[in-house]
């Protein structure tokens, strides 16, 4: 069965552009797309790098999971990927797709201090998502990428709530 993931807001961008900004995730999301792996055959192939590359497709769904048999006791989980093909609609505002890459694009080390600040604004219990773009400065759509690119945090419908192990 083919599955097309539509993209139609600016902030899904950020996703699929952090899906293969690295040549680890690259390489692993090409392998998840041609057969199911294990958490174990990556890392053993990719290293730590290799198993966040999984985290991070598996929060941002583009992998699906399975338990399947090992040679051990317990099953693994294995992944592959859940879309066969995207489909881009692009049609948005300058200010919109500016934040949209900008998030996307941002080093690292400023990434992840404005992550340390959402999450300070989220604590434990979460947070209405407008508040804390109000009493961070961001914008919705700044704020939503930002989040799109953190493994560390998800929206559930209009808050913001950490990502549980």
């Amino acid at each position: 069965m083919n599955k097309i993931k539509v993209i139609n807001e600016p902030s899904e961008l950020v996703s699929m552009l952090r899906a293969v900004d690295t040549p680890v995730k690259r390489d692993v999301l090409k392998d998840v797309t041609l057969e199911w792996r294990t958490t174990k055959d990556i890392e053993k192939q990719y290293g730590p790098e290799g198993k966040e590359a999984l985290k991070f497709f598996e929060k941002m769904k583009l992998v699906e999971t399975r338990w399947q048999p090992s040679g051990g006791d317990r099953p693994e989980k294995a992944y592959h990927t859940y879309y066969n093909s995207f489909h881009i609609n692009a049609s948005w505002p300058v200010y919109e797709i500016s934040d949209v890459l900008y998030a996307a694009m941002m080093p690292d080390d400023e990434f992840e201090e404005m992550e340390q600040k959402i999450l300070e604004q989220v604590g434990k219990d979460g947070r209405f998502a407008g508040d804390v773009a109000e009493n961070l400065g961001l914008t919705a759509t700044m704020l939503k990428s930002l989040v799109k690119r953190s493994i560390k945090m998800d929206y559930r419908g209009h808050r913001l709530e950490r990502v549980k192990e």
